[in-house]
């Protein structure tokens, strides 16, 4: 059988353009939301290979374009509708405007919209696009004066102080978060395999007082441990390098190597995040749709944002109540 069923027809979907069929929001300084979808595919790419993750964000949206007409439905995953009756829904602000050359003006670009969507009150979830994208989008958060712990789920540690010359780069992005004075905590789950920081970058990380739970200790102790390290009421920043994950479930990623987590392990970090303390921003990157196996890496990571949805949904839900 060559051709696949239209399954988006079996699920009643209708078109849409926007994550999940979510209302788009273009102008920020009205978005009224939980969280936004914030497509951002090129901050600062090195030479060697350029944006190659400019597609990630539209990747996604088609991803889950067959569930549409089931965002009401249950979701197990949260054991209720994504979105309780009761919470605002998420919006899809679409994608960022970006250069191939100009990379302080996509990092400025990213900057901008990070700091006025979180000014509204709505948590940005930034799409991207390489890991150098959340450089800008933690930079960002410094503008609410607040302290923020970064839980980045990741198979790199990304401590290299520069990297083919450029020090804003995928291979930086938690020695520059290190650097700014809003970030008291860093937590880093998931590391594996070889990649190309240097044992001195390691020792960088654990001098500054890096917390690490690499992967072979998280199969070996599990994910406690590391939740742990998650104070009571801290405002966590969500770094999601999909290449934490193993490439089974997500080969739509260019840096995959064996052993990785779990869809439930990533969604367990997720949760405890916002049940410990509260999830301030998020991102996910590393989407690279060209290398994806049947659509796999586009499902495993779609679901995995629309339950992160859910989840600020519900958190802020809990806090208007409170």
């Amino acid at each position: 059988m060559s051709n696949k069923p239209d399954l988006a027809a079996l699920f009643g979907a209708t078109e849409s353009t926007t994550f999940l069929g979510l209302q788009a929001c273009e102008d920020l300084t009205t978005i009224d939301a939980s969280s936004a979808f914030i497509g951002a595919p090129c901050a600062t790419p090195y030479g060697s290979v350029g944006a190659y993750a400019q597609n990630g964000p539209e990747s996604l949206r088609k991803a889950i374009g067959s569930l549409t007409a089931n965002i009401d439905r249950h979701n197990f995953d949260l054991d209720g509708p994504t979105f309780p009756q009761g919470s605002k829904r998420a919006v899809d602000c679409g994608n960022l405007p970006w250069s191939d050359s100009d990379f302080a003006q996509n990092r400025q670009t990213i900057r901008d919209t990070v700091s006025q969507v979180v000014s509204r009150g709505v948590v940005p979830i930034v799409i991207g696009g390489d890991d150098s994208i959340p450089i800008p989008m933690l930079d960002a958060m410094g503008d609410t004066g607040k302290s923020y712990t970064v839980l980045q789920i990741d198979a790199h540690i990304d401590w290299r102080d520069s990297h083919m010359g450029e020090t804003h780069g995928l291979s930086s992005t938690m020695r520059r978060a290190s650097e700014m004075g809003h970030i008291e905590k860093i937590i880093q789950v998931g590391a594996r395999g070889i990649g190309s920081g240097h044992s001195s970058d390691y020792e960088d990380a654990i001098t500054w007082g890096a917390q690490f739970f690499t992967a072979p200790e998280i199969f070996r102790h599990g994910l406690q441990p590391a939740i742990d390290q998650i104070g009571p009421g801290e405002n966590v920043i969500l770094c999601i390098d999909i290449d934490a994950m193993d490439p089974s479930i997500t080969p739509n990623t260019i840096g995959r190597a064996p052993g990785g987590l779990s869809y439930y392990q990533v969604l367990e970090l997720i949760l405890a995040a916002a049940d410990r303390g509260r999830i301030a921003a998020v991102d996910f990157v590393e989407i690279m749709p060209e290398v994806d196996v049947d659509g796999i890496g586009g499902l495993t990571v779609s679901r995995l944002v629309a339950a992160t949805m859910g989840i600020i949904a519900r958190q802020q839900m809990a806090e208007a109540a409170s």
